[in-house]
């Protein structure tokens, strides 16, 4: 990496640590505000929990068409700046009346959520597209792309941990516990992630420069375009299904933990215990990525990680049958399920970052194999599908939650349940792990079927490009 590589790098990465906030406060905690915070009624509940699902799946549709408009961009700032720099301002006005009490109790409630929820995910949809992108434009490198998609990663994990970790003692700390829930503690708390948010990405929008001479100036994308850039792009189609796959197993895990901490596990003040070994575990394997595709290829990595997803998964369903053993370790006590809980988490995340940034390198091929195939680079349609794909893993996650909320016992009346009994805990575990590793598993099959761009591919398709004229020499760009 030469000096502007290493600084694109930190600036890039840095930029999502403020997003990863702004996301995960609204992917781990905005069902649960909804069930035990707003007391909503279970009709009114249900509506909601509805809406976000129906809402989130049109929205992903929207994708594609902003991948359009920001590969159609032209200004001075370059075509991806200016999306993320609208995105999140207009992303941050709505983010703030999600968490905002305005006092409704009916159904009002879900039209006025349901707006500012749509409106809020178009936004954050915009910022992303444009965010992510632009890493395929920062170098044709894979190694490059690897560590720089791997600290932006680890970037992205820390943002999202501090935010799962600390979401639930930071309410508390200012007022709202389990027993007298307060609403205006949850504001002030997305009031802080919405202004760190942009803060952070202030970094990328000011700090990253883009080598724009390394790619031949396209002609705009239509319609007709865009189409053909997603369905005759066999091998972007085909990531596609088996990172949406694998998204819907990995959103329905983390979206219940929770309420397994809650309500199987007994004490939802390990929540955040809990979400620090997941954090740990995925920064970890973040930094040792580029160590390890060294040693290994990326198949044989991706096969490595689902079977320890496979293995995590398994051990963490029977955690709970110990909860009635406790250990003592260094004077303190603690439930001997705990640290099972512990042990098959940091299994099945390390594995599962793996997952995340090796899905991200394979959609990030898929451009150049585009490009080779049909002729046409679109940087920002192609990626459109990774906020596509998480919205559809998240609204079928939220589904599966809302379902498994109030078959499980939940969510019965305006209020949360204290507790649920073991027909529902059983419920709750299916839903959780087994559901979630049948999609994980599946999604490794297809990829393992019909995805062929590996490393010597790959080569061959940047060099044709490079012969044909539609790619420079990269040493020549710098």
């Amino acid at each position: 990496m030469n000096k502007r590589d290493r600084k694109n790098m930190v600036f890039f990465g840095l930029g999502t640590i403020g997003r990863d906030m702004f996301y995960a406060f609204v992917a781990n905690a905005l069902l649960y505000f909804l069930t035990n915070v707003l007391s909503l009624p279970i009709g009114v509940f249900a509506a909601a929990s509805m809406v976000l699902t129906v809402l989130k799946i049109f929205d992903a549709l929207n994708d594609p068409i902003t991948g359009m408009i920001i590969d159609n961009t032209r200004s001075r700032f370059g075509k991806f700046k200016p999306a993320m720099l609208v995105g999140a301002i207009a992303g941050a006005v709505f983010y703030l009346i999600l968490f905002a009490d305005l006092g409704l109790k009916n159904y009002w409630f879900v039209v006025v959520f349901g707006f500012a929820y749509i409106c809020w995910d178009i936004a954050y949809g915009i910022n992303d597209i444009g965010y992510w992108s632009m890493l395929p434009a920062l170098s044709l490198d894979q190694k490059k792309r690897e560590r720089m998609g791997a600290f932006a990663r680890i970037c992205a994990n820390i943002g999202m941990f501090i935010v799962m970790v600390g979401w639930q003692p930071i309410t508390q700390m200012l007022g709202s516990t389990e027993d007298n829930p307060d609403p205006k503690a949850w504001f002030i708390l997305a009031v802080a992630v919405t202004v760190l948010m942009i803060a952070f990405q202030l970094f990328t929008l000011f700090g990253v420069k883009e080598n724009r001479k390394m790619f031949k100036q396209e002609e705009k994308t239509s319609l007709r375009d865009m189409a053909k850039a997603l369905f005759k792009n066999d091998q972007l189609m085909w990531t596609t299904i088996s990172m949406a796959l694998f998204m819907i197993g990995y959103c329905t895990t983390t979206g219940f933990a929770t309420y397994y901490m809650q309500y199987i596990y007994g004490d939802i003040g390990m929540y955040a215990i809990l979400a620090a070994i997941v954090g740990v575990a995925q920064i970890v394997a973040l930094i040792i990525f580029p160590a390890v595709s060294k040693k290994t290829t990326r198949e044989r990595l991706y096969l490595i990680s689902t079977l320890m997803v496979i293995g995590g998964y398994v051990l963490f369903f029977f955690a709970d049958y110990l909860n009635g053993t406790t250990l003592a370790i260094g004077g303190f006590s603690f439930k001997a399920s705990l640290i099972v809980i512990a042990v098959s988490a940091l299994i099945i995340f390390i594995a599962q970052a793996f997952i995340q940034l090796l899905m991200l390198m394979f959609l990030a091929d898929t451009i150049e194999y585009g490009q080779w195939k049909l002729g046409k680079r679109n940087d920002s349609v192609t990626f459109s599908v990774q906020p596509l794909i998480n919205k559809i893993g998240a609204a079928l996650s939220t589904g599966f939650i809302s379902l498994a909320v109030i078959f499980s016992g939940i969510k019965t009346g305006d209020v949360a349940a204290t507790s649920i009994d073991g027909g529902g805990q059983l419920l709750v575990k299916i839903a959780m792990l087994v559901i979630p590793l049948i999609f994980i598993i599946a999604g490794y099959i297809i990829y393992r079927k019909k995805f062929k761009i590996n490393k010597e591919t790959y080569e061959k398709i940047v060099e044709d490009l490079r012969q044909r004229g539609d790619l420079l020499q990269e040493e020549q760009a710098q």
